[in-house]
């Protein structure tokens, strides 16, 4: 895979990947940007939420899931001094559908968080990461939580 980002002026860049699709980047008028993209940061967090949804969401449709609505957040927690790095990470998969079933849910997170999602494999290798999950019954277009819990996986090299 290769990448790039060429400069479009102060901290304002544009990114791009094999893919060809362009990303905006830049930060805050504080620090010298335009405050018109996205941080990078933002977009390593973003990444390991994609990367991890289209694993879970793919394992869960092999699964025959019902699944009408989906959602996985990411809250990262940065060190205080630079480089402000990522230091802990919540993963939270919400799954809303029709009798969505427990254990393919919790057996799809655990899929990619140990055999398919490279950005959580990278990742989980330098902070730990947890990974939370709500699973909700669709009555009509209103979701009524049902489930929630917690998969923890197997320690990983630097993982504590």
């Amino acid at each position: 895979m290769d990448a790039k980002v060429t400069w479009k002026g102060r901290l304002t860049f544009e990114g791009v990947s094999d893919s060809g699709f362009p990303v905006r980047l830049d930060t805050d008028k504080e620090v010298g940007g335009d405050n018109n993209g996205i941080r990078p940061m933002e977009l390593m967090a973003m990444s390991l939420a994609g990367c991890t949804a289209m694993d879970v969401i793919s394992i869960l449709s092999k699964k025959r899931q019902q699944v009408t609505a989906f959602e996985v957040r990411v809250h990262a927690d940065r060190a205080s001094e630079h480089p402000k790095v990522f230091t802990h990470a919540v993963i939270e998969y919400h799954v809303t559908g029709h009798q969505v079933d427990e254990a393919a849910v919790v057996r799809a997170i655990e899929l990619s968080a140990t055999r398919y999602c490279p950005a959580q494999g990278m990742l989980a290798k330098v902070m730990p990461i947890e990974l939370h999950y709500k699973i909700y019954e669709d009555q009509d277009g209103q979701p009524r939580l049902i489930k929630e819990g917690e998969y923890r996986p197997p320690n990983r090299e630097g993982q504590a």
